[in-house]
């Protein structure tokens, strides 16, 4: 197996996982184990919580002591362990505990994935869009997966089928893994991490592009945590819901696979303005129409609001920073745009969804438009 299609492999089996994990976990907790909407946005908060502080911290440490192919393995196993103790538990408290837990581990496989994505970019010629694509069929295919079990097994078919994800991790872990990725680190101790942290926080211009980040992704936290119960409460079958899900992923496919040659010529701060209006016209579209039609119609704007986000992320990082600084980065990437933001912002949309389900979506904006106003104030000074 090439280091391409190893990287791949690797985006499909994860994101299998996260295409489970993101849009369905609530419906799981509120329909398989009985929790209540706000009952369930407490664990959901307290797990990206956690995520956030896990991803920022431990990938980097675990990453400076040993290869990242070793930290990949260990947190796959480690993911299956925390999953199979969600089985005999119906308390709040201890899926609560579980959540918080499993949270510490698993979505470290999400910087794992990406920096080796960017380490491999970093020493050879890789198309990063068409590995990724992979990542957003797995997606696809999850949401189908998903949405077929749950019509005809009902919610508990979420967690079953997050359990045989996990183990097809572990599998594409144990695969034949690129040499740079086994490399053990030069220098093991903790000021490594810490001075790559220090430099990266007294970067301004890396500062920039992780607080635009934060922001656009962050404007995505309704979307992934009420999404499938929105459109249940709509009276839409869970067979639909997870095919109206895909429209999202399925444009991240075609985006991804072409994303190297098309916005080859476009600077990172185009795609960043892209972005945020983009995700403005999909939040104000589901505030002011609430219906499944026009639903599926914000889908399509799922390749502006995230696909040219992450990509011109993702550039900067590979692009701009040392090799040695690209776990820290990616690890303050996941934590902060796809944890901590997400984490932070779920308990005051939980509340607006309690009162108003489309009032969340449109909360959302107060995310895009500061991301639009500092990406035009700064674009020229720091020149990206």
């Amino acid at each position: 197996m090439n280091n391409q299609r190893w990287l791949s492999f690797n985006y499909f089996t994860f994101f299998f996982t996260w295409g489970i994990f993101m849009p369905y976990w609530t419906g799981w907790l509120t329909g398989d184990k009985g929790l209540s909407v706000s009952a369930a946005s407490i664990i959901i908060g307290a797990g990206l919580l956690t995520r956030s502080f896990s991803t920022l911290i431990l990938f980097p440490v675990a990453t400076n002591r040993f290869s990242i192919s070793t930290v990949m393995k260990g947190i796959a196993l480690l993911s299956l362990v925390l999953m199979i103790s969600y089985i005999p538990f119906e308390s709040y408290s201890v899926l609560l505990l579980i959540t918080v837990l499993f949270s510490l581990i698993y979505p470290n496989l999400m910087p794992g994935v990406e920096g080796s994505a960017t380490i491999l970019l970093a020493h050879e010629k890789l198309d990063y869009g068409k590995s990724r694509s992979f990542g957003s069929i797995g997606y696809t295919v999850a949401l189908i997966v998903v949405g077929l079990g749950t019509s005809l097994f009902q919610e508990k078919a979420i967690y079953w089928l997050m359990l045989a994800g996990i183990v097809f991790i572990i599998f594409s872990q144990f695969q034949a893994t690129p040499l740079i990725l086994k490399t053990e680190p030069k220098i093991q101790n903790s000021n490594t991490s810490i001075g790559n942290f220090k430099k990266l926080f007294t970067s301004k211009e890396f500062l920039i592009i992780l607080i635009i980040s934060v922001l656009l992704q962050g404007s995505h936290t309704s979307y992934y945590n009420y999404g499938f119960i929105y459109l249940q409460d709509l009276g839409i079958n869970s067979f639909y819901i997870g095919l109206i899900l895909n429209v999202a992923v399925l444009g991240e496919i075609l985006f991804f696979a072409k994303a190297d040659s098309f916005l080859a010529n476009m600077k990172i701060s185009t795609m960043y303005i892209w972005a945020a209006i983009g995700s403005t016209l999909r939040w104000v579209l589901v505030f002011l129409f609430p219906n499944v039609f026009v639903f599926i119609g914000s889908q399509l704007l799922h390749v502006i609001s995230f696909g040219y986000a992450h990509y011109a992320t993702i550039q900067f990082i590979s692009k701009r920073l040392k090799t040695s600084q690209i776990p820290t980065a990616q690890g303050m990437y996941t934590s902060f745009a796809m944890s901590l933001i997400n984490a932070l912002l779920t308990f005051p949309a939980g509340f607006l969804y309690e009162v108003s389900a489309k009032t969340a979506f449109l909360g959302m904006i107060a995310c895009t438009i500061p991301a639009l106003l500092l990406t035009l104030a700064t674009k020229r000074k720091y020149n990206y």
